[in-house]
């Protein structure tokens, strides 16, 4: 497990992990390690216990004589394996070369050369700081703003593209000149180019696509993973997108899945086993500058505690395939997988090669730091049914509809859940009471045996929701697996989310959860791509009440072209725990798209509730994608 702190609850992001992980700090504090090889071993001063987390991400940093502090309660305890000093001991036996732990850190060197003879060479973190033109807020280096950084999958190989879509939705919060600095690494974890892409002024559209770079770059086949930060960046830390993944050469596959989550994290789930006539491949890549050694990357199968290790390195930067019968044989859908990462690889993607077929879905972070929380058993009056987790159930003339729930929490020994289901129209459908699912349950249902095929014969959605009739405990990171194949083509999407509170005044720690701001979030703003080399864009949205809301939604639908005008608009009405599909080039028709681009898009908006939604594409050759949407 690497001892890095990267992203909690209450606190979001580590910017200082971001700071010490972004490519450029490694390739500095690489230089910075080479102009002190030859100096013997360093003195390390660290203001803010960040030691042992440099010497993990950078060890080719050169040997430490003794770490210091100025706090005298961090006296005597451990920094990166040695006992720590009092500062002022650096003048009885001053080193020939002094590192300051910390950036911004002019004021502390001052004092340090005050102090110490003057051959002494004393250096700092600000010796890895980007460049001034990287930094968005440059007065603060470690404002958060300064490192709105993200990966992604990207792959152009065997047949197979990715488009990277998004929206300069930083604009909506004041930023006026956005640029996407870009890096991307091959499978090995080498660099195969960087550079630069503005950003028109306003809500623009975003397309990044591998086919469009590989030729750029004069680039051979590739498959690794594109680092993205954006400067200038206002209101997000955090780079939102779809990624496609589609068949270049013609062929039947297409994907679409979200953003990868920027901080690494200790455990992963959500990933399926393969069933007898598929294979899973697990992507796993090395999101930091320093090898993933032998043994630090594992699987198990969910619940049983008995996790196989990968025995082998993972380079810097490196992108594998790990098919997960190498660890795993023998073990089938519907059992599920869980990924040990030890916090070194941001949210990896899965692929399934099934049929001449690839899907390819993201699994979801798994939290270490959660325990049951008794009052989610009581939470029936002002928050009605609490956590309810929404999917669309699609037309179930053409889709078969199933979902799995997925322990997300390593303390999560049972799962007592329900399954509620609506009409488009909201009109209650049935109810089915799953039971107190264990940890290592083996349930995915097929809702083709259980739902009334007229009442939902052109679909609608169902929600999971928290139901104790026979005990067990709940945290509210409820998460499930959707999956859904054509009965014709047999092509399959999935996606994984979790649960919230929607819709109530009333709220409960952080929920309601607000796009911006404190809770409770009652309002809507989602992004939905367009069709991309003919195929169909399609939404499905979902008006989710935890408990009776307004009885319609008062959507808009905003079609914006790549330069982020909006060019037309469409209202519609959802009912209260309803449902409704959206085709954009139904809603405004062809002459409108071709307008609007490829890179032009739909912002879903609704400032009376709160909805959400799944998005994906429609081919000719029975191929569909489905992931979650996103919000800003």
């Amino acid at each position: 497990m690497l001892p890095i702190h990267t992203f909690d609850q209450r606190q979001g992001g580590n910017v200082l992990y971001k700071a010490l992980a972004h490519p450029l700090a490694a390739e500095a504090l690489a230089a910075l390690s080479a102009s002190l090889a030859n100096m013997g071993p360093i003195a390390v001063f660290d203001p803010d216990g960040i030691a042992e987390a440099l010497f993990v991400l950078h060890p080719a940093l050169p040997p430490i004589e003794g770490i210091y502090v100025q706090d005298v309660r961090e006296v005597g305890r451990e920094h990166a394996g040695h006992r720590a000093r009092p500062l002022d001991a650096l003048r009885e036996a001053p080193p020939r070369a002094v590192l300051v732990a910390a950036f911004d850190a002019g004021r502390l060197v001052a004092r340090l050369a005050g102090l110490l003879p003057a051959d002494t060479r004393i250096v700092s973190l600000d010796q890895a700081r980007l460049p001034e033109a990287m930094l968005t807020v440059p007065r603060r280096y470690l404002d958060r703003l300064n490192f709105a950084t993200n990966f992604a999958f990207f792959r152009d190989a065997e047949g197979f593209s990715t488009r990277l879509v998004t929206a300069n939705y930083w604009s909506g919060y004041g930023a006026s000149a956005l640029r996407l600095w870009l890096r991307l690494f091959d499978a090995d974890g080498r660099v195969l180019a960087t550079w630069e892409e503005a950003v028109p002024a306003g809500p623009a559209g975003i397309a990044i696509d591998s086919a469009e770079v590989r030729r750029r770059f004069g680039l051979a086949p590739f498959t690794g993973q594109l680092f993205i930060h954006a400067i200038g960046a206002a209101g997000h830390d955090v780079v939102k997108y779809a990624l496609d993944t589609y068949a270049s050469d013609g062929g039947a596959s297409l994907s679409c899945t979200h953003d990868a989550n920027a901080w690494p994290a200790e455990r992963y789930a959500g990933l399926p086993a393969p069933r007898e006539d598929e294979r899973v491949i697990l992507w796993l890549q090395n999101s930091h500058a320093v090898p993933i050694p032998a043994g630090a990357l594992a699987l198990d199968r969910m619940g049983a505690e008995r996790p196989v290790a990968l025995n082998a390195p993972v380079p810097p930067f490196a992108t594998i395939a790990l098919d997960v019968a190498s660890l795993l044989p023998g073990l089938r859908w519907p059992a599920q997988i869980e990924l040990r990462a030890g916090r070194h690889v941001v949210r990896p993607r899965y692929e399934v090669v099934r049929a001449g077929r690839r899907r390819i879905a993201h699994v979801n972070v798994e939290r270490t730091d959660l325990r049951p929380d008794p009052v989610l058993a009581t939470l029936d009056g002002s928050l009605g049914r609490g956590f309810l987790l929404p999917f669309p159930i699609l037309p179930r003339g053409r889709f078969r509809s199933i979902v799995q729930p997925t322990p997300m929490a390593d303390t999560q020994a049972d799962l007592p859940l329900r399954l509620d289901l609506f009409a488009p129209d909201g009109t209650p459908a049935g109810s089915r009471f799953l039971g107190c699912l264990p940890r290592a349950h083996g349930v995915a249902l097929d809702l083709d045996e259980c739902l009334d095929a007229a009442a939902l014969a052109d679909g609608g959605h169902g929600e999971l929701v928290y139901d104790f009739r026979a005990g067990g405990a709940a945290d509210g990171w409820l998460h499930a697996l959707f999956r859904y194949e054509d009965r014709g083509s047999l092509h399959v999407a999935e996606s994984s989310f979790g649960a919230h509170i929607y819709n109530t005044l009333m709220t409960y720690k952080d929920e309601p959860q607000s796009y911006a701001g404190p809770p409770p979030g009652l309002s809507t703003r989602l992004f939905l791509k367009l069709g991309h080399a003919g195929r169909r864009s399609f939404a499905a949205l979902i008006y989710p009440a935890s408990r009776p809301w307004l009885a319609r939604s008062q959507t808009m639908l905003l079609l914006h072209d790549a330069a982020g005008r909006v060019i037309a608009e469409a209202p519609l009405r959802i009912a209260c725990s309803g449902s409704a599909m959206v085709w954009p080039d139904a809603t405004f028709g062809a002459a409108a798209l071709r307008e609007a681009g490829e890179t032009g898009y739909v912002l879903i908006r609704d400032t009376t509730c709160r909805l959400f939604g799944y998005h994906g594409q429609m081919d000719a050759h029975g191929g569909f994608s489905l992931d979650h949407m996103f919000g800003f």
